[in-house]
């Protein structure tokens, strides 16, 4: 039977930088990116990595798939100086390599961030995502997001644009978005 795990990591050790590399390495390739387009020299994602754990905003969640790094997502919360947007985080860098889907490994990671989100009291969190990522969209809507806003000019991917769309949620189900 296969096992998903979600771990919040503070550092990383070089097996889990290994296979973090080689899973976004996949994603990317199948046009999963979260920002790249073509998997970037390892060295340049070590540095990517080792640098999110040093941001304090940010929290690095693992998804593993029978003890092996299968994906990430990661806590994206404001800067100290935005009082007005205080109650809101961002979930970000979201993949699953292709290898992982299908065993509910990004149901894992959303919820374990979502989690995260509500227990520092965030009230709201928002996301975005290509257009072309219909999995993701179909996954995030599936958890109640609501898409506010479409934007054309998002990415441009092989020499063309494509839209992205953007999403927002009541963590608390207190107030209104």
């Amino acid at each position: 039977m296969t096992k998903t795990h979600v771990v919040k990591v503070e550092e990383l050790t070089s097996r889990q930088l290994d296979e973090l590399g080689d899973a976004a390495d996949l994603a990317i390739k199948d046009g999963g990116g979260f920002g790249w387009l073509q998997p970037p020299p390892r060295q340049i994602q070590e540095v990517y990595w080792r640098g999110v754990l040093l941001v304090p905003e940010r929290t690095l969640f693992l998804g593993l798939l029978d003890g092996v790094v299968a994906g990430s997502v990661q806590l994206v919360r404001p800067t100290r100086q935005n009082e007005a947007g205080a109650t809101r985080c961002t979930l970000q860098t979201f993949f699953v390599a292709p290898w992982a889907r299908g065993h509910g490994l990004a149901r894992a990671l959303v919820a374990a961030v979502e989690e995260e989100g509500r227990g520092e009291g965030f009230e709201v969190m928002n996301l975005d995502v290509r257009e072309s990522q219909e999995a993701a969209i179909q996954l995030y809507e599936s958890f109640g997001y609501e898409c506010w806003g479409v934007e054309p000019l998002y990415a441009k991917v092989d020499g063309r644009w494509i839209s992205g769309r953007h999403y927002t949620k009541l963590l608390n189900d207190v107030g209104e978005a």
